[in-house]
Protein backbone atom coordinates (compact mmCIF):
# COMPACT_ATOMS: atom_id res chain seq x y z
CA UNK A 1 0.00 0.00 0.00
CA UNK A 2 1.43 3.40 -0.97
CA UNK A 3 1.26 6.04 1.73
CA UNK A 4 1.32 9.84 1.40
CA UNK A 5 4.75 9.77 3.02
CA UNK A 6 6.07 7.40 0.30
CA UNK A 7 4.66 9.68 -2.38
CA UNK A 8 6.31 12.76 -0.91
CA UNK A 9 9.63 10.91 -0.61
CA UNK A 10 9.45 9.87 -4.25
CA UNK A 11 8.79 13.42 -5.32
CA UNK A 12 11.79 14.70 -3.35
CA UNK A 13 14.05 12.09 -4.99
CA UNK A 14 12.78 13.03 -8.45
CA UNK A 15 13.43 16.72 -7.82
CA UNK A 16 17.04 16.25 -6.73
CA UNK A 17 18.47 15.60 -10.24
CA UNK A 18 16.64 18.68 -11.50
CA UNK A 19 18.08 20.83 -8.71
CA UNK A 20 21.55 19.47 -9.47
CA UNK A 21 21.25 20.41 -13.12
CA UNK A 22 19.94 23.84 -12.17
CA UNK A 23 22.95 24.44 -9.89
CA UNK A 24 25.37 23.37 -12.60
CA UNK A 25 23.67 25.74 -15.01
CA UNK A 26 24.04 28.63 -12.56
CA UNK A 27 27.74 27.89 -12.08
CA UNK A 28 28.29 27.73 -15.83
CA UNK A 29 26.54 31.08 -16.25
CA UNK A 30 28.76 32.62 -13.56
CA UNK A 31 31.87 31.41 -15.37
CA UNK A 32 30.62 32.93 -18.62
CA UNK A 33 30.04 36.33 -17.03
CA UNK A 34 33.13 36.41 -14.79
CA UNK A 35 35.31 34.66 -17.35
CA UNK A 36 39.10 35.15 -17.30
CA UNK A 37 38.98 37.25 -14.14
CA UNK A 38 37.59 34.39 -12.08
CA UNK A 39 39.83 31.75 -13.64
CA UNK A 40 42.96 33.83 -13.15
CA UNK A 41 41.91 34.30 -9.55
CA UNK A 42 41.84 30.57 -9.02
CA UNK A 43 45.40 30.17 -10.30
CA UNK A 44 47.08 33.02 -8.40
CA UNK A 45 49.83 31.87 -6.04
CA UNK A 46 49.96 34.78 -3.60
CA UNK A 47 46.70 34.04 -1.84
CA UNK A 48 44.43 36.71 -3.32
CA UNK A 49 41.47 35.91 -5.54
CA UNK A 50 41.68 37.69 -8.89
CA UNK A 51 38.32 39.08 -9.91
CA UNK A 52 37.85 41.52 -12.77
CA UNK A 53 40.55 43.17 -14.90
CA UNK A 54 44.17 42.35 -14.07
CA UNK A 55 45.11 46.04 -14.35
CA UNK A 56 43.33 49.35 -13.84
CA UNK A 57 44.27 52.87 -14.94
CA UNK A 58 42.85 55.92 -13.21
CA UNK A 59 42.03 58.49 -15.91
CA UNK A 60 40.27 61.83 -15.85
CA UNK A 61 37.19 59.96 -17.06
CA UNK A 62 37.31 57.28 -14.36
CA UNK A 63 38.96 53.88 -14.03
CA UNK A 64 39.60 51.82 -17.16
CA UNK A 65 40.29 48.10 -16.95
CA UNK A 66 43.06 46.45 -18.98
CA UNK A 67 44.29 42.91 -19.27
CA UNK A 68 48.00 42.42 -18.65
CA UNK A 69 48.93 42.37 -22.35
CA UNK A 70 47.17 45.70 -22.87
CA UNK A 71 48.91 47.22 -19.83
CA UNK A 72 52.30 46.07 -21.12
CA UNK A 73 51.55 47.39 -24.59
CA UNK A 74 50.35 50.78 -23.32
CA UNK A 75 53.25 51.38 -20.91
CA UNK A 76 55.80 50.33 -23.52
CA UNK A 77 54.25 52.53 -26.20
CA UNK A 78 54.26 55.72 -24.11
CA UNK A 79 57.87 55.07 -23.06
CA UNK A 80 59.06 54.63 -26.63
CA UNK A 81 57.11 57.66 -27.86
CA UNK A 82 58.66 59.75 -25.08
CA UNK A 83 62.06 58.86 -26.57
CA UNK A 84 60.89 59.78 -30.07
CA UNK A 85 60.93 56.17 -31.22
CA UNK A 86 58.38 54.14 -33.13
CA UNK A 87 55.80 52.57 -30.85
CA UNK A 88 53.59 49.50 -31.28
CA UNK A 89 49.98 49.87 -32.40
CA UNK A 90 47.74 50.90 -29.50
CA UNK A 91 44.59 51.61 -31.50
CA UNK A 92 42.63 49.15 -29.35
CA UNK A 93 43.43 50.97 -26.11
CA UNK A 94 41.41 53.88 -24.70
CA UNK A 95 43.13 57.16 -25.59
CA UNK A 96 42.49 58.44 -22.05
CA UNK A 97 44.63 55.58 -20.72
CA UNK A 98 47.56 56.44 -22.97
CA UNK A 99 47.27 60.12 -22.12
CA UNK A 100 47.31 59.46 -18.38
CA UNK A 101 50.31 57.15 -18.62
CA UNK A 102 52.17 59.71 -20.72
CA UNK A 103 51.29 62.65 -18.47
CA UNK A 104 51.83 60.84 -15.19
CA UNK A 105 49.78 61.32 -12.02
CA UNK A 106 48.48 64.80 -11.36
CA UNK A 107 49.94 66.70 -8.41
CA UNK A 108 50.32 64.30 -5.45
CA UNK A 109 47.84 61.72 -6.74
CA UNK A 110 50.18 58.72 -6.63
CA UNK A 111 50.15 55.87 -9.11
CA UNK A 112 47.79 55.88 -12.10
CA UNK A 113 48.18 52.20 -12.96
CA UNK A 114 47.86 49.16 -10.72
CA UNK A 115 48.13 45.47 -11.62
CA UNK A 116 47.42 42.38 -9.58
CA UNK A 117 50.55 40.44 -8.72
CA UNK A 118 51.34 36.76 -9.02
CA UNK A 119 54.54 35.41 -7.48
CA UNK A 120 55.92 32.22 -8.99
CA UNK A 121 56.62 29.70 -6.22
CA UNK A 122 59.09 27.50 -8.10
CA UNK A 123 61.88 29.98 -8.88
CA UNK A 124 65.40 28.76 -8.14
CA UNK A 125 67.61 30.79 -5.83
CA UNK A 126 70.34 32.66 -7.72
CA UNK A 127 73.81 33.99 -6.96
CA UNK A 128 75.47 37.20 -8.13
CA UNK A 129 76.71 37.40 -11.70
CA UNK A 130 79.76 39.43 -12.78
CA UNK A 131 77.64 42.59 -12.86
CA UNK A 132 76.76 42.30 -9.19
CA UNK A 133 73.18 41.37 -10.01
CA UNK A 134 71.51 37.98 -10.01
CA UNK A 135 70.60 36.69 -13.50
CA UNK A 136 66.97 37.51 -12.75
CA UNK A 137 67.80 41.11 -11.87
CA UNK A 138 70.14 41.35 -14.86
CA UNK A 139 67.30 40.28 -17.14
CA UNK A 140 65.21 43.08 -15.64
CA UNK A 141 67.97 45.61 -16.27
CA UNK A 142 68.28 44.53 -19.90
CA UNK A 143 64.51 44.74 -20.41
CA UNK A 144 64.44 48.28 -19.01
CA UNK A 145 67.33 49.36 -21.21
CA UNK A 146 65.61 48.01 -24.31
CA UNK A 147 62.58 50.23 -23.72
CA UNK A 148 63.98 53.23 -21.83
CA UNK A 149 67.51 53.39 -23.20
CA UNK A 150 70.51 54.26 -21.06
CA UNK A 151 69.55 55.17 -17.51
CA UNK A 152 71.27 56.39 -14.38
CA UNK A 153 71.46 53.22 -12.31
CA UNK A 154 72.76 52.38 -8.86
CA UNK A 155 72.37 50.06 -5.92
CA UNK A 156 74.65 47.35 -7.28
CA UNK A 157 78.27 46.88 -8.37
CA UNK A 158 80.55 44.11 -9.67
CA UNK A 159 81.25 41.78 -6.78
CA UNK A 160 78.22 43.05 -4.88
CA UNK A 161 77.77 45.76 -2.25
CA UNK A 162 77.68 45.51 1.54
CA UNK A 163 76.78 48.99 2.78
CA UNK A 164 74.59 52.04 2.15
CA UNK A 165 71.24 50.35 2.70
CA UNK A 166 69.18 48.81 5.48
CA UNK A 167 70.43 45.54 6.91
CA UNK A 168 67.65 43.53 5.24
CA UNK A 169 68.00 45.26 1.87
CA UNK A 170 67.72 43.18 -1.30
CA UNK A 171 70.52 45.34 -2.74
CA UNK A 172 72.98 43.17 -0.80
CA UNK A 173 71.63 40.08 -2.55
CA UNK A 174 72.06 41.64 -6.00
CA UNK A 175 68.29 41.59 -6.48
CA UNK A 176 67.60 45.33 -6.50
CA UNK A 177 68.24 48.27 -8.83
CA UNK A 178 67.80 52.01 -8.25
CA UNK A 179 66.95 54.15 -11.28
CA UNK A 180 67.63 57.83 -10.65
CA UNK A 181 65.60 60.81 -11.83
CA UNK A 182 67.48 63.82 -10.51
CA UNK A 183 66.92 66.55 -9.53
CA UNK A 184 63.46 66.20 -8.02
CA UNK A 185 61.22 68.08 -10.46
CA UNK A 186 57.74 67.54 -11.86
CA UNK A 187 59.24 66.50 -15.19
CA UNK A 188 61.47 63.90 -13.56
CA UNK A 189 58.55 62.77 -11.43
CA UNK A 190 56.58 62.18 -14.63
CA UNK A 191 59.46 60.14 -16.08
CA UNK A 192 59.80 58.18 -12.87
CA UNK A 193 56.14 57.22 -12.90
CA UNK A 194 56.39 56.23 -16.55
CA UNK A 195 59.01 53.67 -15.54
CA UNK A 196 57.22 52.62 -12.34
CA UNK A 197 54.02 51.92 -14.27
CA UNK A 198 55.95 49.92 -16.88
CA UNK A 199 57.57 47.85 -14.13
CA UNK A 200 54.22 46.99 -12.54
CA UNK A 201 52.71 46.06 -15.90
CA UNK A 202 55.65 43.70 -16.55
CA UNK A 203 56.04 42.47 -12.98
CA UNK A 204 54.72 38.98 -13.63
CA UNK A 205 56.99 38.31 -16.62
CA UNK A 206 60.08 39.78 -14.93
CA UNK A 207 59.41 38.32 -11.47
CA UNK A 208 59.35 41.75 -9.84
CA UNK A 209 58.67 41.79 -6.11
CA UNK A 210 58.64 45.49 -5.11
CA UNK A 211 58.51 48.87 -6.81
CA UNK A 212 58.99 52.00 -4.68
CA UNK A 213 58.71 55.59 -5.88
CA UNK A 214 57.40 58.99 -4.82
CA UNK A 215 56.25 57.98 -1.30
CA UNK A 216 54.41 54.91 -2.64
CA UNK A 217 55.17 51.25 -3.06
CA UNK A 218 53.71 48.32 -4.98
CA UNK A 219 54.22 44.72 -3.92
CA UNK A 220 53.50 41.46 -5.69
CA UNK A 221 51.67 40.57 -2.47
CA UNK A 222 49.45 43.68 -2.43
CA UNK A 223 45.72 43.02 -2.38
CA UNK A 224 44.28 43.61 -5.87
CA UNK A 225 47.56 45.23 -6.94
CA UNK A 226 46.98 48.33 -4.83
CA UNK A 227 49.78 50.84 -4.31
CA UNK A 228 50.35 51.79 -0.67
CA UNK A 229 51.91 54.70 1.18
CA UNK A 230 55.62 54.23 1.82
CA UNK A 231 56.77 55.27 5.30
CA UNK A 232 60.35 56.46 4.98
CA UNK A 233 62.53 56.21 8.11
CA UNK A 234 63.38 59.91 7.68
CA UNK A 235 60.38 61.82 6.24
CA UNK A 236 62.54 64.83 5.44
CA UNK A 237 64.99 62.86 3.31
CA UNK A 238 63.98 62.83 -0.37
CA UNK A 239 66.32 59.91 -1.11
CA UNK A 240 64.81 57.68 1.58
CA UNK A 241 61.35 58.73 0.43
CA UNK A 242 62.33 57.58 -3.07
CA UNK A 243 61.46 60.94 -4.61
CA UNK A 244 64.60 61.00 -6.75
CA UNK A 245 64.70 57.34 -7.80
CA UNK A 246 62.65 54.29 -8.52
CA UNK A 247 63.59 51.19 -6.52
CA UNK A 248 62.77 47.81 -8.05
CA UNK A 249 63.71 44.35 -6.87
CA UNK A 250 63.05 40.81 -8.06
CA UNK A 251 61.98 37.67 -6.25
CA UNK A 252 64.78 35.73 -4.59
CA UNK A 253 63.58 32.27 -5.40
CA UNK A 254 64.04 29.28 -3.13
CA UNK A 255 62.76 30.27 0.28
CA UNK A 256 63.52 33.98 -0.38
Amino acid sequence: MTTNEDTRGGRRRSIRPFLGLLLLGMLASALVFLGPGLLSGLRTEVGWLRVGPECMVETSEGEVGLDRDEAQLATTAVALLARGLEAPDTSGIDEAVLQRLADGPSEDAGASLKCQGSAASDLPEQQLSVTGLTPRAEKLREAMTEVFGGQSLGGFAPGGIDQGHRAESTHYDGRAIDIFFRPVTEENRRKGWMLAHWLVAHAEDLHIQYVIFDDRFWSVHSFRGQWQDYDAPEPGNEILRHLDHVHVDVLGGGSG
